[in-house]
């Protein structure tokens, strides 16, 4: 992946210029659970509930990591040194049907999972990368791809190709991915006579990249290769970015500036080309090196050329070179990009969403509107021929004046009627704003939850946000959108102590409100949002879960003193298996009441199609533990069953001390 200009298949002339393929999510969502219970409510947990709980879907358990069945981290065993090949199938499930790609790390394959197809799933196909011959030479780095490859596997996100297992069949290692169309940004940045994009069309790409940039830092991933053989480009026009920290784990002794090199000494990889002077100096990893190469990415997006002619870092330092100003950026976004790529790690841009915040304010010399993150179809056209994108400035063709006029004969006493101007083509109408662009934008707010609905050029917002934004920002935000007339803002805010358990979440919660999921969560009874529960009041609440399938319900009280209570399930609550389109009561019998310490605590339900744990968790724990750890399982969970079969909802609670 690291090393691989090309991770899947790849159709020259898809891309740029048509985002029109209809791009289809490849999570198995294999799960086909049937609900037997069509009561109206139930009380979930210890109580009664004719629903059979310890009923389970006749399903084929997917296969196991390479650890889990009892593989250790040790040097793999003599095996004939033979490749896989077309025709050849893995693990009795994966057959190899076409190759894709290939590079230094290994080949990357269109295999069919016949698991999915056993399934009727509607994209049976992954993407398989099997791993050269000569890597079994390096088990330090096999145990370290298999560790990296777990962390990966937590990112869920759009913009994040998704990462499914690590694994071996025999002495063959491999890597099973998200399958996806298209091809490569490095691709469309070497294609001949390629010289720069519009800057409307570069931002959308650039938006994409620093969603998928900022979700990893938030939590804690650092790429350390990030350059345009690791971004793709669907024919669906989309972005994903592959192989965060994977390709740190792999040597390649080529000196090429866009070959991943391997560094002994920590088993760290980079690219020179875009490596900043601190990876190349071997400082520990930091977000700004990645800001770093994102800028050279942006750079190279608009002219066409890298930022310091494909030198490394470290001799453009020491050779005093900087950057030009592209002619497409004002002033104000160029002193972004020039943050960006600055040498030292203390004067660069600290963060990707102040950045693209940045770079997407209107300079005084732009002549591009800038439509930041629309996920609509745009032209790119075939770059350095012609480049189908409207001129910015129409005073170049007013209509032209008349001719003078011309003296006639004593014959022809007559006077020529100037030829009328030429009609000014009246300006394109600014579109009306799409759900996609705003969902995109909504998304660099940080510790928030937000949906956008679109009727006409009127928008609506709801859900979550951090109080240090606040409503009336977030409207003049949206409002500044091309084509947006009014704004409406229904949400809760939230304090600071918030962020954490939002940002673990608000993808899941986004998406299954985007998809108009019905799983829900809410206080039962006459309380609701913004209604102080008294110290002593029983706490109890009402969820319901989705109406497509059966599924596991976990619901968790994050408290004030930074734990977390495991309503359900729990040591004394364990049944937690639900029907479809199910609503339940939990502390209907007095189980819960409100306590120290007192103001606004959030409780989250979570349903998921497999139990979200394989063994329950303690009735209380710290609530960074937890963050921690499901994280990482909602990962799996969605890589294996779809980010779609994850259903999550909040609410938030107010409590008070009661009056003596």
């Amino acid at each position: 992946m690291g090393t691989d200009d090309t991770l899947v298949q790849t159709r020259p002339g898809n891309y740029p210029g048509n985002y029109q393929g209809n791009f289809q999510d490849s999570y198995p969502g294999n799960y086909q659970g049937k609900s037997q219970d069509n009561s109206p409510r139930n009380n979930l947990g210890n109580h009664t509930s004719s629903y059979p709980g310890n009923k389970r879907a006749a399903t084929e358990p997917p296969s196991l990591p390479l650890a889990a069945r009892g593989a250790k981290d040790e040097p793999f065993g003599p095996e004939p040194e033979r490749m896989k090949a077309v025709g050849d199938t893995l693990n009795g499930r994966f057959v190899l049907e076409e190759c894709i790609g290939f590079g230094g790390m290994g080949t990357v394959y269109k295999a069919l999972d016949l698991r999915k197809q056993e399934a009727s799933d509607r994209n049976p196909y992954i993407a398989i990368k099997v791993l050269n011959v000569q890597f079994r030479g390096h088990p330090k780095s096999l145990i370290a791809l298999q560790r990296e490859a777990r962390k990966a596997q937590s990112l869920a996100h759009a913009n994040i190709v998704a990462v499914y297992d690590f694994d071996r069949d025999g002495a063959m290692v491999y890597l099973t991915m998200e399958y996806l169309s298209g091809k490569p940004l490095s691709l469309v940045l070497k294609a001949p006579g390629f010289s720069g994009m519009p800057y409307a069309d570069a931002l959308r790409i650039v938006t994409g990249m620093a969603n998928a940039l900022a979700y990893a830092h938030q939590r804690g991933f650092v790429h350390c290769d990030f350059k345009p053989g690791n971004v793709f480009l669907t024919d669906a026009g989309v972005v994903k970015v592959i192989d965060f920290g994977i390709a740190r784990v792999f040597q390649k002794a080529e000196e090429a500036v866009d070959v991943t090199v391997f560094d002994p000494g920590s088993l760290g990889a980079l690219t020179p080309a875009y490596a900043s002077p601190e990876m190349l100096e071997h400082r520990d990893p930091d977000p700004r090196d990645d800001i770093y190469a994102l800028g050279c990415i942006t750079y190279e997006l608009l002219t066409g050329h890298h930022p310091f002619n494909r030198l490394s870092a470290v001799q453009a330092r020491d050779a005093g070179m900087r950057a030009q100003r592209p002619s497409k950026l004002g002033r104000r976004q160029w002193q972004a990009l020039k943050c960006a790529l600055a040498f030292e790690r203390e004067a660069r841009t600290p963060t990707v969403a102040r950045f693209l915040s940045q770079l997407g304010q209107q300079g005084d010399n732009t002549r591009y509107a800038v439509l930041a993150g629309a996920a609509a179809a745009v032209a790119l056209a075939v770059w350095g021929a012609r480049t189908l994108w409207p001129a910015g400035d129409a005073s170049g063709r007013a209509g032209q004046t008349a001719a003078p006029d011309v003296a006639q004969t004593a014959v022809a006493p007559t006077i020529d009627t100037p030829a009328p101007a030429a009609p000014v083509p009246p300006a394109a109408p600014v579109p009306a704003p799409t759900a996609d662009a705003l969902a995109i934008t909504l998304a660099t707010i940080p510790c928030a939850a937000l949906v956008a609905s679109v009727q006409g050029r009127a928008v609506a917002v709801s859900g979550y946000l951090p109080k240090s934004v606040g409503p009336a920002r977030l409207r003049d935000k949206l409002a500044a959108m091309p084509g947006v007339a009014s704004v409406g803002v229904d949400v809760q805010q939230l304090d600071p102590d918030k962020c954490a358990v939002v940002d673990a979440f608000a993808p899941y919660w986004v998406a299954h409100r985007r998809a108009g999921g019905g799983a829900r969560i809410r206080l039962a009874g006459p309380a609701a949002p913004g209604v102080n529960l008294a110290e002593g009041d029983p706490l109890v609440v009402d969820v319901t879960t989705s109406a497509a399938a059966e599924s596991f319900i976990s619901v968790d009280y994050h408290a004030l003193d930074g734990n977390v209570v495991h309503l359900l399930p729990n040591p004394r609550a364990r049944d937690n298996r639900a029907p479809a389109n199910y609503t339940a009561s939990i502390g209907s019998m007095g189980e819960w009441a409100v306590g120290k310490p007192f103001g606004s605590e959030l409780i989250v339900l979570v349903t998921t199609p497999v139990p979200l744990f394989a063994a329950l968790r303690p009735l209380t724990e710290p609530s960074a533990d937890y963050l921690a750890a499901v994280t990482q399982r909602l990962g799996q969970v969605a890589a294996r069953n779809g980010a779609d079969k994850i259903a999550v909802d909040f609410v938030q609670i107010s409590t008070r001390a009661r009056k003596r």
